[in-house]
Formats: C-alpha cells, structure tokens, sequence
C-alpha cells in the first residue's frame, strides 16, 4: 500500500506519517529529511525553488525504485513528500495504477494560523520533525504555491482536520 501524505506546511504530515508507521509497519519517505541529508549543504544562497525541485525530482526517481521493492515485500511505503501540486500527487496515482498498488490518500486540512503556530515552535524547539527552519517568507510562500486537492481526489481520502 502507497500511503500519500497530503497537507501545506505545518500541518503536521511528518508527525502524522510517523503515527502511521506504527500502524502499518511501513518505510516513511520524507522529503525534509532527503533534501537536509542529501542537498541542503550544497545548497547557495543565490538556489531557488528550481534547485529543490530538481533534487526532489532526482530522489524521486530512487524512492519509486523503492516502493517497487517494498510493495514486493509486502511493506507499505508512506510518501511525505510535500506533495503541494496535484500533477505532483497525480504522478504518484499513475505510478500506483501502472504497478497495480494500493493507494490511499490522507489530507491534513488544518487552518493557516494553526499551521503557522506548529512552524514558529518547530523552529524554535528544533524537535524531532524539525529538519530546517522554514521563515514566514517560505511559509507564506508555500501558502499560495500549495494546491488543495480537488473534491475528486479527496473521494476515498482520510481527512484529517485539526
């Protein structure tokens, strides 16, 4: 089973991917967590959203490879992987038809300020779901960039709300 975590920043998609390891037993692919092991130190100051994507993109490619192996064995994969577009969670629906997995999506639909209260502690404490400070200005960023999935992709989703 493909587990896709879905939500804006904040809403407490790693937090919720690890509660669901534990029910599932499954392998948490988590972005933050890519990106700050494999990237963030070759990152410069002048590197946009482009040089994310494109690492995103590549450790993607890796983590499909993964899920292939893991579906063979029986392990679930649960997928935090931002997934803030829905071309983004809809290359991941295609992946899940053409491979005949199992798919579930969770939407964690939690309001904004909520959200933003959940960033400023995490940036503060540097706990456990703390990878690398996220400022306003990327939060109020990734508020307009994040697309909230449609009434369709929803259909058979967990929603998950405060």
């Amino acid at each position: 089973m493909i587990h896709l975590i879905v939500g804006n920043t904040g809403s407490g998609k790693t937090t919720y991917s690890n509660t669901l390891k534990k029910e599932t037993n499954g392998l948490i692919f988590s972005i933050d967590y890519w990106n700050k092991t494999l990237f963030y130190a070759d990152k410069k100051s002048t590197d946009g959203l482009d040089w994310f994507l494109e690492r995103i993109k590549r450790a993607e490619l890796i983590i499909l490879d993964l899920i292939i192996q893991l579906e063979n064995a029986k392990i679930d994969s649960i997928l935090d992987l931002g997934l803030s577009k829905f071309e983004h969670r809809e290359k991941f629906r295609q992946f899940a038809t053409l491979h005949g997995f199992e798919m579930k999506l969770y939407f964690l639909d939690i309001q904004k300020n909520t959200r933003l209260k959940r960033v400023l502690k995490r940036n503060e404490e540097k706990g456990d779901t703390f990878e690398f400070e996220v400022s306003k200005d990327n939060f109020n960023f990734m508020e307009a960039w994040f697309e909230k999935p449609t009434k369709d992709e929803i259909a058979g989703a967990i929603l998950i709300t405060e």
